[in-house]
């Protein structure tokens, strides 16, 4: 098939969390399998110069913008077998971050991802790419069915090109005044209750969860929770189930070239699935040392490394170790985001610095060793559309703790199943006492050398990896071509 990617971000390019993972994973993946792939992109400042030998087209094409026109440019890299399309505008994208700063967000992103999604189709006409369909991913390219469905419904370009939206996190939906309507191109007459108009402003996501052919989220537990209520559909879940039977969920997978404990250079001390148990003990004591904490084999060390914010739990973690500060656990966390939960855990890690320690920044290598070191992997999450993390850790054989929820209740089977199938402990609810219950249980086990063993080999044998999703992806491209054709 002839695929169309549409993204505001995708590894190795640009990233600020788990979209860029999957979009760059899944890409990748659908070629391998003998796809022809196109990755359209925004050029943001991160990925121009010669990182990527990226070279531009030296064409340049004009997008509607109300009644303005903006000047686009396309820059072109090859990777592996996927062709990338980077739109330029230095207008809209030559900026320090991608879409917000320290001070909030950019106050013209509606402007930017309207202009973004018509450069991509006035693109992919420039470059002759006819796809079979788009692939969007979240609000920031779902205007795209809506414009193919209306704007682009007598293009013979588009007349055989299906879509598929990809909704990644429900939480984030481009919400916008209603003026943003005429600069989009749209009309009064798609301004209404059953199109884009959400509480007498304007929904980029909405746009296209009515409009695409087929819709899709990152768990098959939180296509059911987005249109449950408004806790999970966030205002949503009513347009979610008038169109349940286009919905469906798909888990997302980890690039397990990228994690592997066997290959991965980012680790001081690699090792194989045979070797699970002496390779963690190397790099426990390795952290441990980094982190100034004790060093001590028979402590179980638990690790976090997430975004910081209340969706997460994280508040729930500093209260339950408050409780177990200077018990018989470790504590390291990775992550940045919310201040006060940034203030709390460098609070806790003073308090009690030979058991509990806190990095508040971005690092990547400093990641890849918690994952590999770690014991236990926090993920006490409200909500969890998929999660990579717990994913991740069960690759290192990091045994993760989670809660009921999205895309953890799919992946993390709890040890109430036995340690045949156990590969986690999950609580039912995300509150301090399912946590601290959940926790402790766990804490327990760990003491249990046999029975431990048995539950990491169960999770390093648990199978993330993309093949099985990509092809879930393939079926619902090809069922939404078939939806297109019957119209």
């Amino acid at each position: 098939m002839r695929i169309l990617m549409a993204a505001s971000e995708a590894v190795p390019f640009c990233k600020t969390g788990g979209l860029a993972d999957v979009v760059g994973a899944l890409s990748q993946v659908l070629a391998r399998s003998g796809h022809e792939v196109s990755l359209f992109l925004p050029k943001y400042r991160s990925v121009s110069g010669g990182a990527h030998s990226l070279k531009s087209l030296g064409t340049y094409y004009w997008i509607p913008m109300g009644e303005r026109l903006e000047k686009a440019g396309l820059a072109h890299a090859k990777w592996g077998n996927v062709q990338v399309y980077f739109v330029e505008s230095p207008k809209y994208f030559d900026r320090e971050e991608l879409y917000r700063t320290a001070a909030g967000d950019y106050p013209d992103n509606a402007e930017r991802f309207v202009f973004f999604s018509r450069a991509v189709l006035e693109g992919a006409k420039l470059i002759g790419f006819k796809p079979d369909v788009i692939h969007a991913h979240d609000w920031q390219t779902a205007l795209i069915p809506a414009y193919l469905k209306t704007l682009y419904h007598i293009d013979a370009f588009f007349v055989k090109t299906a879509t598929l939206l990809t909704v990644h996190n429900i939480a984030y939906q481009g919400l916008f005044p209603k003026h943003i309507l005429f600069l989009a191109g749209f009309g009064w007459a798609d301004f209404t209750p059953d199109k884009l108009e959400f509480f007498g402003s304007i929904n980029f996501l909405k746009a296209g969860l009515v409009f695409a052919d087929l819709l899709s989220t990152v768990s098959p537990t939180y296509s059911q929770e987005i249109q449950s209520s408004s806790d999970f559909g966030r205002g949503l879940e009513g347009v979610l189930r008038a169109r349940s039977k286009d919905l469906a969920g798909v888990l997302n997978g980890i690039d397990t070239e990228v994690w592997n404990p066997e290959s991965d250079i980012l680790l001081p001390f690699r090792y194989e699935k045979e070797s699970v148990q002496e390779g963690k003990k190397k790099c426990k004591r390795h952290l441990q040392q980094m982190a100034d904490v004790e060093v001590r084999e028979d402590i179980p060390l638990v690790g976090i490394v997430s975004r910081l914010d209340p969706q997460k739990g994280l508040d729930l973690v500093l209260q339950v170790f408050e409780e177990l500060q200077g018990g018989p656990v470790e504590l390291v966390v990775l992550g940045t985001g919310d201040p006060a939960l940034c203030q709390g855990f460098t609070r806790l890690s003073q308090k009690v610095p030979a058991r509990i320690y806190f990095r508040g920044t971005f690092d990547e290598g400093f990641a890849h060793l918690i994952y590999a070191a770690s014991d236990l992997f926090l993920m006490p999450s409200r909500f969890e559309p998929c999660g990579l993390g717990q994913m991740i850790a069960m690759r290192y054989g990091s045994i993760p703790v989670v809660t009921q929820t999205g895309g953890l209740k799919d992946t993390v089977v709890d040890f109430s199943h036995g340690p045949g199938k156990a590969n986690g402990f999950v609580s039912s609810v995300a509150d301090v006492e399912g946590l601290k219950s959940t926790l402790r249980a766990a804490l327990s086990v760990y003491q249990q050398t046999a029975i431990w063993r048995q539950i990491v080999s169960n999770a390093v044998e648990t199978d993330f990896s993309w093949d099985r999703s990509a092809s879930a992806y393939v079926n619902l491209y090809q069922k939404a071509v078939q939806k297109l054709m019957r119209g």
